[in-house]
């Protein structure tokens, strides 16, 4: 890509310090751009100014600290979200995803930057399989399905705007993000290989819905500057094919642990899912929706998210490939984690 003029106006970054906001201050950086990362914690963040990053305390639920940091700005790369949210329930996701979804639209309105929203293939629904394009219709959601339900109702304030002339607006759906800062994915896989054998559902040969958090990074970053994504959606859903299999394999690797991956034929896991379920009936408060048949559906579907359109209209270009990604993501919490 054209590097930015060195007069060009900045790029604000929320949820800077989170996995995909922290690369896409570093790709913005490495583009030669000027970014501003809105941050909670200037401490914590003190890592993203030494990179050559602006500070700017504040939230995207505080309006004056918000229109503050994104006056002057050409894009805001919005990627601030709950994402494993503990407690409250579906108010624990609304008010980060969708009303900050809502205030970054505003500000954005204000200063007349572009929004570049980081949104999710949660979208969809939890029951895809067949071949998914971005226009694919939404399925209908369990009623537990909170942090989907949220990523929808951001994605409509954000259209909607859009539609209306408000602002101009795009964004993209990834597949579950991993890579260095990962808080999420890696370390709850991460906890299951370091039990050293792992059964895996029809044996791991189906292709991961999983993709790096750099090359979302490269979607948002080209996706700010190609107009024909105004008002468009983008599956970032794989950049290179990776089975779950070797995804484990790489994942031992940088973990330095030997794992043996165990196959489990599909209709035995599915039975003992469903054993599992029958037994939640007797757990007051349970919610079968939520137990385990949704990991193994994400382990034995495959990856139906198409990513076509970024590839044609953006012109994505992925470069980290899973056999370094991996490894090094899980090398990375592996050495960072709390407690050593």
């Amino acid at each position: 890509m054209v590097p930015p003029p060195a007069d060009a106006p900045p790029s604000l970054v929320t949820g800077a310090t989170g996995l995909v906001g922290s690369h896409v201050v570093e790709r913005l950086l490495a583009d030669g751009g000027r970014v501003r990362a809105l941050v909670r914690d200037e401490a914590a963040a003190g890592w993203l100014a030494r990179l050559g990053a602006e500070l700017w305390v504040g939230d995207v639920l505080d309006a004056g600290s918000l229109a503050r940091a994104a006056a002057g700005c050409a894009v805001i790369h919005h990627s601030a979200a709950a994402v494993g949210a503990r407690g409250g329930g579906w108010e624990a996701y609304r008010r980060p995803n969708v009303d900050g979804t809502r205030a970054v639209v505003q500000a954005a309105e204000r200063a007349g930057a572009r929004v570049v929203h980081v949104s999710s293939i949660a979208v969809y629904g939890p029951r895809v399989r067949d071949a998914c394009p971005e226009d694919a219709a939404f399925a209908p959601l369990p009623a537990g399905a909170h942090y989907a339900r949220s990523k929808r109702e951001a994605e409509a304030e954000l259209f909607e705007a859009h539609a209306a002339g408000r602002v101009w607006a795009t964004a993209l759906r990834p597949a579950v993000v991993y890579g260095r800062r990962d808080r999420h994915f890696v370390p709850r896989v991460a906890r299951v290989l370091r039990l050293g054998a792992v059964p895996l559902p029809g044996g791991g040969r189906t292709a991961f819905a999983v993709v790096h958090a750099s090359s979302v990074a490269d979607a948002a970053v080209r996706a700010a500057t190609t107009a024909v994504a105004g008002g468009r959606a983008y599956n970032v859903g794989h950049d290179y094919d990776v089975t779950v299999a070797d995804f484990f394999r790489l994942a031992a690797h940088g973990l330095g642990r030997r794992v043996h991956l165990v196959p489990v034929p599909l209709p035995v896991v599915r039975a003992g899912v469903a054993t599992l379920r029958r037994a939640s009936a007797l757990i007051p408060g349970a919610d079968r929706e939520l137990l385990p048949r949704a990991t193994v559906d994400f382990l034995t579907r495959g990856n139906p998210y198409l990513s076509d359109r970024a590839r044609r209209e953006l012109g994505w270009t992925p470069s980290v490939r899973p056999q370094e990604g991996v490894p090094d993501a899980f090398e990375w919490w592996k050495d960072e984690r709390p407690g050593g």
